[in-house]
Parts: structure tokens; C-alpha cells; sequence
């Protein structure tokens, strides 16, 4: 199980690189990318991972534009050597580490393709570590992410679309460790409690800045994790600061939340974040969407290109389908990112913001796994016995 990676002094255990310290199933190893255009008029996601101890790693590229979402899925038994990141038409090169890449997908049966090239904005900035024990799996990772362009061109249909870098921005997500990936496990018992995950995710891009907040909550409303920062940018990324980290990130002391949803569903109309520093200065932000993408697209909750699904040796595949016609309470269309224009006094952003609310959550009025917001909920949520919203405070701890 010797790789080319064994070859620099980075171990961590004393077995090789290729082998996890955990036996756990569900260890993963994830990139993940968005894209989307300055006015709203497509998005792109884009996602890869190796599972080693399933010997699995699959991909994903999705596409949504003029109301049609366009996936490309594909599944191999893993390399042995984890540096080789490619999945039939598909692969990733990595240019220089922590800062420039490239994505390919090579012209095939589905008819979605293109090459694209990501420059970063800021530096990768680390979340904190997210852990979580659940019936359905325990949830332990790091994260980090960056702020960056993309510049190329996506084939569908028949179509050409430029990705010009002055107008389309995104998002880099790196993570590992373990999450309830592949095959459900046999289920046990009955659960004693419907469980369930809320989860608010929000890179935003500003001229000047780029911002973010991470959270997830119980039942209750009660955080049990967050991040939050504002982030320097440098539109040139030769000025970027040495090393890996930017020391100029602010981390901040707390964010909250207040979604108005659409009746009937589990994803925000509109939305207003506040950004909380640690002197206590306080920023409103406004956030209305504009496009909505399945995440179902790159394999997340999909029936049937689920993560870490064993399909053979290798296997491709493609669907498309208009955003009009879904089931918004279905299972695998819950799990959503909606681009957004973002407004703060008088900036102007955009950016998106990633939603996962499964089962009941009391401020937001929701009782069952995916029974939809009502009109208390859709707008903004419980009310106190003053009659005023409630938002939660997120701390880091």
C-alpha cells in the first residue's frame, strides 16, 4: 500500500499514508468546489472523494441554468495511490498546493464537460473541527475552505458557456475525517427521538472582504457548532501572504439568524445574518436568493449516486431535470445551496447559502423529519412571549 506521498516525512502513524488510523467505515476524504456567476445566471458544484476503507471514490459535476440542473456522476474502485485524482472523464490537478487547481472533465456520454481554473481571493482558512454523535452516524472532521475565481468553459446540450473570472466567483471546501457515507448500517432499534440536523452554511464575496458563517444546531435552536471570520482579499494572488494562513483573518465571537421561509418547504425566501465581532460590533446582513441547487447533483442524499456507494469498477452516468418540477419536501431535494444577493448598508455582495434542515426544529416551528415551514415559520420563525423574534447566539467554544 506504498504511495508516492510516503516518500515525505508527513506520517502520522506508522502505517503508510494510503492506510487511515481509523478502522471506521465511514472515513472520507473530500473536494469540494461551487461556481456561479456575479449576476445569478448559473451555478456549478462540483465534488470528489476517496472512502479507503470502502476502496471507493466517486465524483460529481452538476450544472444549473435557464431552470435546468445537469449532473455528471461517476464511481471507481479507488486507486491505491491517493494522489491520483481521476474518475473516468474526470479529474482534478492540482497546480500549487493550498492556492491554484484545475478541474477537467473530458467530452463523454452524458454530454457534460469542460475545463475549468480556479485563483484564489483569500487564503484557505480552517473552520473549526465539527463533531457530532448521532444514531445515524457520528460526524467527526476538519474543514477548510477558500474564497476564489474561475475561469474556462462548461459544455451541455450542445451549449458553450464562458466562465469569464471578472464575473464568476466560488468557493473551495476541503474536509476529511469521518461521516456516514455509503450503505446505511442496519438500523437497531427504534430511535427514541426523531433526531435530525439543522445546518447553515454562508460564503460571501464583497469587494473589499470576503465573510463567513458556519453553523449547526439541535432541536432546540442551541448551537453545538460555529465559525465565523472575515476574510482579507487579494484579487492578484501573487500578494498573497506567505505560507498557508492569512494571520489578517478576524475570527468572530458569535453570529445569528433569522429565515424567512417559503410556506410549504424547508428553503429560505430571504434571510438576515448578523455578524457579531469580539468588541461586540454588530453587522446586518441581508441575503435574498436568486437560484436554487440540488445538491443531489454531486451526490449528496442522491437514491441512487449516494457517496461511497459501491457501482463497480468502474461506472458513469448523467440525468437532468427542470428545477420547476421537484418534490421540494422529497428527501434527496432538501439539501440545497442558493446563490444570493448580499447587502450590508452599502455594500453590495454575493455568495451562497447552503441550508440542511432535517426534522424538528422549535423556533422554526418544524415538527416532523420534512413536514414544511408554516406561515408563523415562513416568516422568520417563532415568536417569544414579548412577541419578538428570538434569534440564537452562536459562541465559539
Amino acid at each position: 500500500m506504498l504511495s508516492r506521498m510516503d516518500d515525505y516525512p508527513i506520517h502520522q502513524t506508522s502505517e503508510p499514508l494510503a492506510l487511515p488510523a481509523s478502522t471506521d467505515r465511514n472515513v472520507y476524504d473530500r473536494y469540494w468546489w461551487n461556481g456561479y456567476r456575479d449576476d445569478g445566471a448559473f451555478y456549478f458544484g462540483i465534488g470528489a472523494a476517496r472512502y479507503p476503507n470502502l476502496e471507493i471514490m466517486d465524483c460529481g459535476f452538476s450544472l444549473v441554468v435557464d431552470g435546468v440542473q445537469h449532473a455528471f456522476h461517476a464511481s471507481r474502485r479507488a486507486p491505491r495511490d491517493p494522489t491520483e485524482l481521476c474518475v473516468g472523464p474526470f479529474r482534478i490537478e492540482i497546480l500549487t498546493p493550498m492556492k491554484s487547481l484545475r478541474i477537467v472533465l473530458d467530452d463523454n456520454e452524458t454530454g457534460l464537460a469542460g475545463e475549468l481554473l480556479w485563483t484564489p481571493r483569500t487564503a484557505s482558512i480552517a473552520e473549526g473541527q465539527q463533531r457530532a454523535r448521532r444514531r445515524i452516524g457520528h460526524m467527526e472532521a476538519t474543514r477548510f475552505n477558500q474564497f476564489g475565481r474561475w475561469q474556462g468553459e462548461i459544455r451541455y446540450e450542445g451549449k458553450q458557456l464562458r466562465i469569464d473570472p471578472a464575473r464568476v466567483l466560488g468557493t473551495k471546501d476541503r474536509s476529511w475525517g469521518i461521516r456516514p457515507v455509503g450503505d446505511p448500517a442496519p438500523p437497531g432499534a427504534p430511535p427514541r427521538h426523531a433526531g435530525g440536523v439543522f445546518f447553515l452554511w454562508a460564503p460571501l464575496h464583497w469587494p473589499e472582504r470576503c465573510t463567513h458563517l458556519c453553523l449547526f444546531e439541535n432541536e432546540h435552536g442551541w448551537p453545538w457548532h460555529f465559525d465565523g471570520m472575515i476574510c482579507p482579499v487579494y484579487e492578484d494572488p501573487s500578494r498573497l501572504p506567505p505560507g498557508v494562513e492569512d494571520p489578517g483573518v478576524e475570527a468572530l465571537a458569535a453570529g445569528e439568524h433569522q429565515i424567512d421561509f417559503i410556506p410549504g418547504t424547508r428553503r429560505a425566501a430571504a434571510a438576515r445574518f448578523t455578524l457579531i465581532t469580539n468588541d461586540g460590533q454588530r453587522e446586518e446582513i441581508q441575503l435574498d436568493p436568486v437560484l436554487c441547487f440540488r445538491m443531489k447533483g454531486i451526490g449528496y442524499m442522491h437514491p441512487e449516486w449516494g457517496h461511497g456507494r459501491w457501482k463497480g469498477e468502474l461506472a458513469i452516468g448523467g440525468e437532468s431535470w427542470k428545477t420547476s418540477d421537484l418534490d421540494e419536501l422529497a428527501l434527496e431535494n432538501l439539501h440545497i445551496q442558493q446563490v444570493v444577493m448580499a447587502k450590508s448598508g452599502e455594500r453590495r455582495g454575493i455568495g451562497v447559502l447552503e441550508q440542511i434542515h432535517l426534522g424538528p426544529h422549535r423556533r422554526y416551528g418544524f415538527r416532523e423529519l420534512r413536514d414544511g415551514a408554516t406561515p408563523t415559520a415562513a416568516r422568520g420563525g417563532q415568536k417569544d412571549g414579548r412577541g419578538a423574534t428570538a434569534p440564537r447566539a452562536a459562541r465559539n467554544r
